[in-house]
């Protein structure tokens, strides 16, 4: 299992107790099975108490058991392939309930990613933004659309300092980043299936030191450990189709607050830019029928 999980097990062996090296030892070869037991099925697997998994859990760093159950299962969701996300979707989802079970989830998503967003992380990746000289955003994948989503709004309220990261390849990419430094800002926006070249991009944000703020799903996400600001929302359904409603939400917050922060400076511009609007046309308008 070569995840951020290991690691992290790895890097916490050596206080571990001899329950708990039996746990690790199950966890590390049989995570996809160990995903789906409770604390008390995974201790009589491995032939220690409840009380002992769940110490286990906290010696991580998680807060409980449901935390590192929901790492494993997000391990295991960001190894599908396509057609097996198509299998789970299909066991999971009747016909006639497709709208209301998607519906559902997209619900419950944005309610644990509020339940659970860190504050001042939020807060921070607001003053790094609102801060930086140039601030470039980055998604690949399905991520792309939220990346362009939040650069569109970015340039409206930063002007011409931000910037969406275009480039297909990865050499590209470093070309357009080659003069970013601290007083810039990097955004990377990665769920799964993780893109590579997201993480190595914040890879090489974060050894220049420039801030970087990380939206992703999990603190084994593999953009995580680059992050100065980690933005955690929830993206929880194994189907074709990824659910990017929480991070749409954590991205549209993330805009609204960065345009409080920048109101008096933006105001001017605003109306400029709402003059040039009306002058050429540029959006239809709805007859009222008076």
């Amino acid at each position: 299992m070569k995840s951020s999980l290991s690691a992290l097990i790895a890097a916490h062996e050596g206080g571990f107790s001899k329950g708990q090296r039996r746990i690790a030892a199950y966890i590390t070869e049989h995570y996809d099975e160990a995903a789906f037991m409770t604390a008390a099925r995974l201790g009589d697997k491995v032939g220690v108490s409840e009380s002992t998994v769940v110490r286990f859990a906290a010696q991580l760093g998680f807060e409980g058991y449901p935390q590192l159950q929901k790492a494993m299962q997000e391990l295991i969701r960001s190894k599908l392939t396509i057609v097996q996300r198509m299998e789970v979707t299909r066991a999971r989802m009747t016909d006639g309930q497709v709208l209301r079970d998607v519906a559902t989830g997209d619900i419950n998503n944005i309610r644990m990613t509020l339940e659970e967003m860190d504050q001042k992380a939020f807060d921070n990746a607001v003053d790094a933004v609102v801060k930086a000289r140039h601030v470039y955003v980055f998604g690949a994948g399905s991520c792309k659309a939220l990346a362009s989503f939040l650069t569109h709004y970015l340039q409206m309220l930063l002007g011409g300092s931000a910037h969406l990261i275009t480039a297909a390849s990865q050499s590209e990419i470093f070309e357009e980043m080659l003069d970013i430094d601290q007083q810039d800002a990097v955004i990377g926006i990665s769920f799964p299936r993780y893109s590579s070249k997201a993480a190595k991009t914040l890879h090489y944000a974060h050894s220049k030191n420039v801030p970087v703020v990380a939206i992703t799903d999990s603190i084994l996400s593999p953009i995580a450990p680059y992050a100065s600001s980690l933005l955690l929302a929830h993206s929880d359904m194994a189907s074709l189709v990824d659910s990017l409603v929480a991070p749409l939400s954590v991205i549209n917050a993330l805009i609204v607050a960065i345009s409080l922060k920048t109101m008096d400076r933006n105001c001017h511009k605003l109306e400029e830019l709402e003059h040039l609007w009306k002058t050429y046309g540029v959006y239809e308008t709805v007859d009222d029928g008076r």
